[in-house]
Formats: C-alpha cells, structure tokens, sequence
C-alpha cells in the first residue's frame, strides 16, 4: 500500500437512461433511470467510480437523484477532500458526521473509495471486502410489464437463453384478487422450469396478506417480499410464524443493521433483501449480513436498477457471503437500453459471473457517461428501438 493515498476530488453527475419497456410496481411504473455515478481520483492519478440509483425518483425512499447529487457534491466530497482514501471507516464516520443520513449518497461515494484503492492495489474489490466465496451467483429477473402475455413471453424467452429460472412478480397495484389472477397464470405456464417469488412493494396489510398469500403459495410461489408496510414488523412476525409453504422476505423493513437487529429478534422474516444503496455502502451490507446469518436468517441480493457499475459492486459484495439459494437480481444493466461500462458482466448457465479485474472489474466507456449525463450539452437525443429487446 502506498505511503498516503489521499483524495483529490470528488465529482458526480446525474445520468437519464430509458428503460426498455416499463417496469410497474405497486406504486408507479417508471420508463428511465436516473442514477447518479461518482468519481473519486486520488493523488496517485487513480480513479474510482460508485453508483447510486433510485427506482422512480424519490418514490422508493427519502432519497432523489437530486438529493444524492447535492449530498456528495455540497458535504459528502467537501468532508473527505485530502483525507486517506484507504480507511474507509474513518471516511464513513466522516460523511456521518457532514451528513445525516442520505444513505444512497454515502453509498456511491464509498463504492467510488474501494474501487480506486483496489485499483490503485491492482486487486478486485472483493479481496478488500473479505474474500471471494463464489464465482457466480444465480440471477434473477423481475417480470413486471404488468402484462400476463408479455410477462411469460419474456420468461420463456430467458428459460431458452440459460440467462434465468429465478422470476420475480411485481404485483399490489390491483386488487388482490386480480393480482392472485395474474401470478398463478404466470405460474401455470412456467410450471416446474422454473422458481417465483413475488414482490408486493408493502402495498397491503397484515389482512390482507394473511388472506391472499396462501392462495399464491398454492399457485407456486415460494419466496414472498415485503408484503406489509416497512413499519409493520408485526405483521411480518405473525405471517414469518403461521405461513405455511412460503418464505417472507424483508426488504423496506431492514436498512440499517439496528433494523436487522430488530427484525432478528422477533422473528419476523426467514430472508432480508440486501441492497447497497439503502445500507449505507459495502462494509455496512457485509454488517447487515453477518446480523442475518447469526440469526438463521437468509439473503437475496436485491437490486435499484442500477447500472453495470453498481450491480458490479453488489456482485462483489455478494460473493463474499455465505450460501443462499435465492440468488440476486441484479440484472439491472439488461432493463436499460444501454450501459455506460465499455463489457458487461457476463451471465452464463442461469449465472452472473462475478469479475475478476481491478477494483469492481468492469471500466467506464466515458463516451456513453457523456451521452446520458443530464447537464452535457451536446447530448444527443435517446431512442428506444424496442426491436432489439
């Protein structure tokens, strides 16, 4: 390790990236993505790169692409100018101390830290996050055009491609019953090929769940995320004891490690979704994740649509955990109509192949930044050809 690895700059821009069809769930659909990615360049001339991605603005959380902006730009960048890239706690007590929460933010700029020092290290990020324990990791896709046809058309259409057999249902914009509906016609279909988990966005109550889940367990669903609003732990510890043949899964419910601790303690999941962003970063995933496992809790890798740089980066982390058979989904870059790194991550075998390169293995393609970024003048307008999707 270098003598002193100090931070010279820190920048961010917001990107506007179509989506290839509309990705609808219980509180909107959304047509683009706006993530923000940061740039960390140290005195060493090394660069890294983080990402922070909202799904649908501020509609997920608290959180806007603006907001991240002005965080990393306005007090997250100021507090860490000069300061040793390489102790990333201490550069996570400092945004602590700039900034109140704005997880997302602080998430992309530690992202951006640990991508430039294993760079600067010539390793991948996974060596500095523990250690890799898996090659690859089985992904999943989220089916969500709302359109019973066009949602088993486009699984098939995976199955074939050996790209995925793990399917997610975004479903609580209809009625129950009409969501019953539409699931177990996808079900029917896909049949033994292939495994359902439904995603319910919080949008019903502990009634309602306790009503309408077992009718989708017995369509074939086996994993079932965030039925009830992230504050009602009860309801999550009420169906995690009496669900018969179906697994609850926090998401909303656990952002801090103090909320695994919690959902720990009354029992009220049997899998938490993991997602960098609402975590704080890296190291703080790896915190919520070692809560989980001491408590038999399991884990998913979830997603905020983000590019190849932040699915990149969950990847690494992921890989450092312990087993999960849920797999994750981070199949965020092939919901875009283009990426911004110059090669994808590579999936193969119904597999996301974890990169072996420096930092998170994967490099920026600065032309496709330019064409996307929202304040670049000269950007030229974005076509959706839906034909090649």
């Amino acid at each position: 390790m270098p003598a002193s690895l100090s931070i010279e700059s820190i920048d961010a821009r917001i990107l506007d990236i179509p989506t290839v069809r509309p990705h609808k769930l219980s509180f909107g659909s959304i047509s683009r993505q706006s993530p923000v990615i940061v740039q960390v360049r140290l005195n060493n001339g090394a660069t890294g790169h983080g990402e922070a991605a909202t799904i649908g603005g501020p509609s997920w959380n608290e959180e806007s692409p603006e907001s991240i902006h002005h965080a990393v730009t306005g007090y997250l960048g100021p507090a860490l100018l000069d300061q040793d890239a390489a102790r990333f706690e201490a550069a996570i007590a400092r945004m602590n101390a700039a900034c109140r929460g704005n997880w997302f933010a602080k998430s992309a700029v530690e992202m951006a830290l640990i991508d430039a020092v294993a760079r600067t290290l010539g390793l991948p990020a996974w060596q500095l996050l523990g250690g890799k324990r898996h090659d690859s990791l089985p992904l999943a896709w989220t089916l969500a055009s709302g359109d019973i046809a066009r949602d088993i058309s486009e699984a098939q259409a995976m199955l074939v491609a050996r790209r995925h057999r793990i399917f997610k249902i975004k479903i609580g914009a209809r009625a129950p019953q009409d969501d019953v509906a539409h699931v177990s016609a996808i079900a029917r279909e896909l049949g033994a090929h292939a495994s359902l988990t439904i995603d319910v966005n919080q949008a019903w109550d502990g009634n309602t769940a306790r009503r309408y889940l077992p009718q989708l367990i017995d369509s074939g669903v086996g994993l079932i995320e965030q039925p009830v609003a992230h504050w009602n732990i009860e309801a999550l510890k009420s169906l995690t004891a009496t669900l018969q043949g179906g697994l609850i899964m926090a998401d909303e419910s656990v952002c801090l490690p103090q909320d695994m601790m919690l959902l720990a303690r009354q029992h009220a999941s049997h899998v938490v979704s993991l997602k960098v962003a609402k975590h704080g970063g890296l190291l703080r995933t790896r915190k919520v994740a070692a809560i989980a496992e001491a408590a038999d809790i399991g884990w998913y890798g979830g997603t905020m649509l983000e590019t190849s740089l932040g699915s990149a980066a969950s990847a690494h982390v992921f890989s450092t955990l312990q087993d999960s058979p849920h797999g994750c989904e981070l199949f965020g870059p092939q919901l875009l109509v283009d990426d911004i790194v110059q090669a994808p991550m590579q999936i193969r075998d119904f597999a996301l192949q974890i990169p072996d390169g420096p930092g998170f293995g994967i490099e920026i393609d600065q032309a496709k930044l330019m064409r996307f970024d929202r304040n670049h003048a000269s950007r030229q307008p974005i076509v959706v050809d839906m034909g090649q999707h």
